[in-house]
């Protein structure tokens, strides 16, 4: 018994000798376990951020995602970063976080930092810095009048291929304690994570840009179209790098008819743009050929795109408007799997006309589609478009088409570009898909000159895109 009462006391006699009691040994074991656990949820934190910048296709979700995840990090109050403008010598952008709304009003009219004082230092030396008290920096000048009071910084750049983009500002942690090397180890490691980030939008906005200038490129620029006035607009899907297949023409024909087409191909890739521009220009040429009917123009234009060409499925409508004598025009139509034409009468009644909308184009070369007609007024108004302007996953397309006819009706009177942008604006669809709008607006009158002699008449008349967006 002795011996074991001699062993059993060895541990205690241990822990005299170091100084601990064993209910101190516990507390220690405990705060390194929870300082441990604290490291292990800042880790998964930062790799949180990194994963969730990476995914983001929107600059400025970025830059602010980066701020307050910064912030969460370190425990800061507040968070800023600045963006330098391209000599690298100033801010050009000032994005806050943490601010108060009380805070932020008695900031208001206050310019954003320039870059100067201790921000400017960290502009001009790109390292990380760590300021315990910012008024007793060399390089501090101050707060501005209304700014919250900030005792300590942690201020960490952001670099792009080797330039800098831009600094973080850390101030105030909200337990009070200065900002340490474990702060600024993974604030340095975030802003790796967000030079590459930024640097991937940079990439994907730049073929968005190609993509969508290539795009237009390969749209017409309406001709004169007297005594009509005809007016269109592309927009782009919100998809970074999409390419769409919407396209639209309009021309004079030489029976003193005016054709217009809209049309979609399937796909949004570099296939469906060429096909597209197959399509439009060969459409086109029957046009100008055969001066027959709406649908004998899509029947062919289906048989010499099945021989010559692998063409996607496409849908287009296909129009003609003529001359009625005193009454007005006739507009003949035939569709390909496509969308109803809209017509807006003078009265400002819009009327989605619906008829059989025939097969798309590559599906059959059996099967004819119908022809289909209505009478014009003078001052009517008959708008094509592609289903990118109405569609959305949470309606249904006919609830589309309502809201199309009252964007109409609500913005008729404007001039005719200016029309068709504005349902672009306003579009009721989901911005899934890229858009295109053809309008064409019949002379405000019947009695209207032959268009050869108003030509000769008006040898100065512009055949181009301005001319034709020109009201009557």
């Amino acid at each position: 018994m002795a011996d074991g009462e001699e062993d059993s006391g060895q541990p205690h006699a241990a822990h005299l000798r170091s100084g601990l009691r064993p209910g101190t040994q516990l507390d220690e074991i405990a705060r390194n376990l929870r300082e441990l656990a604290a490291a292990k949820d800042r880790l998964q934190g930062l790799l949180d951020a990194v994963l969730a910048m990476s995914r983001e296709e929107d600059l400025s979700a970025v830059l602010h995602r980066f701020v307050t995840t910064a912030m969460d990090l370190t425990g800061a109050r507040y968070g800023a970063l600045g963006v330098l403008d391209e000599s690298g010598e100033e801010l050009e952008q000032f994005i806050t976080a943490g601010l108060s709304e009380s805070e932020r009003a008695a900031l208001a009219g206050t310019a954003f930092p320039r870059g100067r004082g201790v921000l400017g230092h960290l502009i001009h030396n790109p390292g990380p810095l760590r300021v315990d008290d910012i008024a007793s920096h060399p390089a501090s000048v101050g707060f501005p009048p209304g700014h919250p009071p900030m005792r300590t910084l942690l201020g960490v750049a952001i670099t792009v291929r080797g330039t800098i983009y831009g600094d973080l500002y850390l101030s105030e942690r909200r337990d009070g304690r200065p900002f340490d090397g474990d702060d600024e180890a993974v604030v340095i490691t975030l802003a790796g994570a967000a030079g590459i980030a930024i640097e991937n939008i940079r990439l994907l906005e730049a073929h968005r840009d190609s993509a969508e200038h290539f795009q237009r490129l390969l749209l017409p620029a309406l001709p004169d179209l007297y005594p009509f006035t005809g007016a269109a607009t592309y927009r782009p899907a919100a998809t970074p790098g999409h390419l769409g297949g919407d396209w639209y023409d309009a021309l004079w024909l030489p029976d003193n008819a005016c054709a217009a087409v809209i049309g979609d191909v399937v796909g949004h890739d570099l296939h469906a743009a060429a096909a597209m521009a197959q399509t439009r220009s060969m459409l086109r040429a029957l046009l100008y050929d055969r001066l027959t009917p709406p649908s004998t123009i899509l029947h062919q234009l289906d048989r010499t795109l099945h021989a010559i060409t692998d063409l996607p499925v496409t849908t287009a409508c296909l129009a003609r408007i003529e001359p009625a004598g005193a009454d007005g025009w006739t507009l003949l139509w035939s569709t390909a799997g496509h969308l109803p034409p809209l017509l807006i009468t003078p009265d400002r009644q819009a009327h989605h006309l619906h008829a059989e909308p025939g097969l798309p184009l590559a599906v059959s070369t059996e099967q004819r589609r119908p022809d289909h007609t209505r009478p014009l007024p003078p001052g009517a108004t008959v708008v094509l478009y592609t289903d990118g302007l109405v569609e959305h996953p949470a309606r249904t397309i006919d609830d589309g088409l309502t809201r199309l006819a009252e964007l109409a009706t609500a913005y008729i009177g404007l001039p005719l570009q200016d029309f068709v942008d504005t349902l672009a604006d306003h579009h009721p669809s989901d911005g899934h898909d890229d858009m295109a709008i053809l309008a064409l607006r019949t002379p405000p009158t019947a009695e209207v000159e032959p268009r050869c002699e108003a030509l000769i008449r008006s040898p100065h008349r512009r055949s181009d895109a301005r001319t034709a967006r020109r009201e009557p």
